[in-house]
């Protein structure tokens, strides 16, 4: 189907579902709503899914059983898409634009095609296009780095008890074969991370980036001594709790500190997951401390995220969804 000029309504603000009135007025990009809508519908086209637009339309090749994708307001769903496409499709849900009963089974195979949705010889010039810029009060400097933190770590701890296992370990877990307990996978990291750093009774262990405690509990069970950093206030307040409930508070200090504000000399420094959120103009200053901080002979233990190298250069200075509304900073 050809895509058709879109008219939206500027003027008078719409009822945000979830109270966003900020989205209430989409953004107007007649142009590249056009455009985006070519790309959705072709997107769209081939995936196991069923979008239904409002009249009956429907477009995907899903069957009954597949999620479905409902485009409840099309010319503001495309605008906002088509203003900035990774934080777009986002807002558009936020707003109500689209709704669906399983997001996450039908982000699945949208996600799955993403790479391939432009063609390879125009990726770049699109990207350019539609890329938006981190605004600059994110930069993970000293005092920019606790805004981003209280952002995200210190929405409360409830929160993400809510969704984490009995160990509150907020990164990648190590399952073993034919076992799907994610608190025993996220201890078989743990303890492969403690055992990787070589920590041992007797130690001073450094830990950068607290989380809610677990690993600083894990090494000192093991006889270690621990110092342990993080920025959110929240995390430090439950982290404290836990360890003390695991008896060895006399061998844990956490401490409300930037790792670029850390002092002293450690037998190994373990960091997990915390390098994503450090961002790539602060990797030097990053792996400079861990070199700072290890005694001679030590070990770093460290735990990261990683992508294909040339995705990571694509999109190292995109602003997506989830920069702007999950992780800032990260």
């Amino acid at each position: 189907m050809t895509a058709q000029p879109l008219a939206v309504n500027r003027e008078v603000p719409r009822p945000v579902d979830g109270g966003w009135p900020g989205l209430a007025v989409p953004p107007h990009a007649p142009l590249k709503a056009r455009v985006a809508e070519t790309l959705f519908r072709r997107a769209a086209a081939p995936l196991p899914v069923r979008v239904v637009f409002p009249g009956g339309e429907r477009i995907g090749a899903g069957g009954p059983a597949s999620p479905v994708m409902r485009i409840v307001r099309p010319a503001a769903f495309f605008h906002r898409l088509g203003a900035g496409s990774k934080i777009g499709f986002g807002e558009a849900y936020m707003a109500g634009d689209w709704t669906s009963t399983a997001p996450a089974d039908l982000l699945t195979p949208f996600a799955a095609q993403l790479s391939t949705l432009v063609p390879p010889a125009l990726q770049r010039v699109f990207r350019r296009a539609v890329e938006a810029r981190r605004p600059e009060t994110e930069a993970n400097t000293v005092d920019g780095s606790r805004r981003n933190v209280h952002r995200h770590y210190d929405l409360s701890n409830d929160l993400f008890a809510a969704f984490l296992d009995e160990t509150m370990s907020y990164s990648a877990a190590w399952f073993a074969d034919g076992s799907d307990d994610l608190a025993d996978a996220q201890r078989r990291k743990i303890d492969a991370i403690l055992d990787m750093a070589a920590v041992a009774p007797g130690m001073h262990v450094l830990e950068i980036g607290t989380g809610w405690g677990g690993l600083a509990v894990r090494a000192a069970q093991r006889g270690a001594r621990v110092t342990t950093l993080t920025i959110s206030a929240e995390q430090a307040r439950l982290a404290q709790e836990r360890i003390a409930a695991a008896g060895v508070a006399d061998r844990v200090q956490v401490l409300l500190r930037d790792y670029r504000e850390a002092r002293g000399s450690y037998d190994a420094v373990l960091s997990v997951e915390m390098v994503e959120a450090v961002g790539v103009r602060y990797w030097p200053t990053y792996f400079a401390a861990l070199d700072r901080l290890l005694r001679p002979g030590g070990r770093v233990g460290l735990q990261a995220i990683t992508m294909p190298h040339a995705r990571m250069l694509a999109t190292q200075h995109d602003y997506s969804w989830i920069s702007k509304y999950i992780f800032p900073g990260g």
